[in-house]
């Protein structure tokens, strides 16, 4: 008889087989890493084409400008929303298992990390720097949120001259086709790319580093699921009727690309295959939606966030107010606008709540060697938050258009 594995099953198999060898082999297992690497800078190579051509495309379709401003207004209101919601779960799940008493860890030696200690911009300078200043540079450096304000202009541009434009059109619908084309023949290796992304951190961490902070990992890990199972699937079933098992089964390949990775802005280029071939989702919708996403959606680094405010705190034996907790739930939130595109955000983000409550910023130290474990599941949720962002812009889009709301079967 013979067997054949679809990409998905391919994919967690790969999964599975990381864990067991990383944790059999240890460090030695290291020498699987080139594989990782190699899957990483295929997706990479491909982010910066991807976006523009796709994102062109979805606003010159649009034949109302308004319509693409309504959008707009809903995907950044969905994710302030999911944060705010994100980061209290995470401190109602760090009191309720309290990962930062009886811990046992020598401050001796330790140092804040540079990424935490780097000056952060404002919000201004952030929102200006949005604009590039040589759209070439930006799409040489790959910086995604410069990336989409030259794709909107460009598709608005387009719109606007009409007819005559109808070839600039054309060239970069057949380019998006092209990226969809060559992002599928990427994603046949993504098996052996998370096997060789995962595996080395999997024999990197082992119980030695986990057992002392394990409480604060559960805690992280139990906030993302609860946060995924409760917000995205009551946001998507209200929105647009989609069950929440399709909505996970159909962006569970990106999940776990995403955990292995690491990396909202590595992972999309899958993200948007699965959104678009797995949920249904218009190309004019997620090329908007989820690259914005993946630069300033931060749900699971919110959630990690509230666990790490509280840890501090019952490590340091803090008492926090009601107040300073409301302080770190509304720093959290506008510090994921002012935090976007930023390398180490998370770090970041925890220096600016840290500091705005006047807690010890060495606390980030005591919590700096599991950053990898941590962020690897955050990342995850920053993942599955972004196409529940674009599945609950497209329900409520076709409901104004009175369209039937009809996800696509897997």
């Amino acid at each position: 008889m013979k067997f054949k594995f679809n990409l998905v099953t391919q994919i967690f198999i790969a999964f599975v087989l990381a864990i067991i060898l990383g944790s059999v082999f240890g460090s030695s297992i290291d020498f699987l890493k080139p594989l990782g690497d190699l899957f990483l800078r295929l997706i990479k190579f491909i982010i910066a084409p991807l976006i523009l051509s796709t994102l062109v495309v979805g606003v010159a379709s649009s034949s109302d400008p308004k319509q693409l401003g309504t959008m707009g207004l809903k995907t950044i209101v969905y994710y302030l929303g999911t944060t705010a919601i994100a980061i209290t779960i995470g401190l109602a799940v760090a009191f309720a298992i309290s990962p930062g008493k009886g811990v046992e860890i020598s401050t001796e030696g330790l140092e804040i990390p540079e990424v935490a200690m780097q000056e952060q911009q404002s919000t201004i300078t952030t929102l200006l720097n949005i604009i590039p200043e040589n759209p070439f540079t930006a799409l040489a450096e790959g910086n995604i949120l410069q990336i989409i304000f030259f794709a909107l202009f460009i598709g608005l541009g387009i719109t606007f001259v009409g007819e005559k434009a109808q070839p600039v059109y054309r060239l970069f619908e057949g380019f998006a086709e092209v990226m969809y084309k060559i992002t599928g023949i990427i994603m046949k290796v993504a098996p052996i790319g998370i096997l060789g992304l995962l595996a080395p951190v999997v024999g990197q961490y082992g119980l030695s580093v986990l057992l002392p902070l394990l409480k604060v990992v559960l805690a992280v890990y139990i906030a993302c699921v609860i946060h995924a199972i409760v917000v995205y699937s009551t946001a998507v079933k209200l929105s647009s009727g989609m069950s929440p098992v399709h909505f996970f089964k159909g962006i569970f390949p990106a999940a776990l690309v995403a955990f292995s990775t690491a990396s909202s802005a590595g992972t999309l280029p899958v993200t948007i295959k699965n959104v678009n071939e797995n949920l249904g989702v218009p190309n004019r919708i997620s090329s908007f939606v989820l690259p914005l996403g993946a630069t300033i959606n931060m749900d699971g680094t919110a959630i990690y966030q509230g666990v790490a405010v509280i840890f501090i705190a019952q490590f340091y034996s803090l008492e926090l107010t009601f107040l300073q907790l409301l302080t770190v739930v509304l720093t959290t939130v506008l510090a994921s606008i002012g935090t976007a595109g930023v390398p180490g955000a998370g770090m970041i983000m925890l220096a600016m709540v840290l500091s705005s409550v006047n807690m010890p910023l060495e606390g980030i130290a005591l919590i700096a060697g599991i950053d990898r474990i941590l962020d690897m599941m955050r990342t995850s949720v920053n993942i599955v938050g972004d196409a529940s962002a674009a599945v609950v812009v497209a329900g409520t889009e076709k409901k104004k258009n009175k369209d039937p709301v009809v996800p696509v079967s897997s």
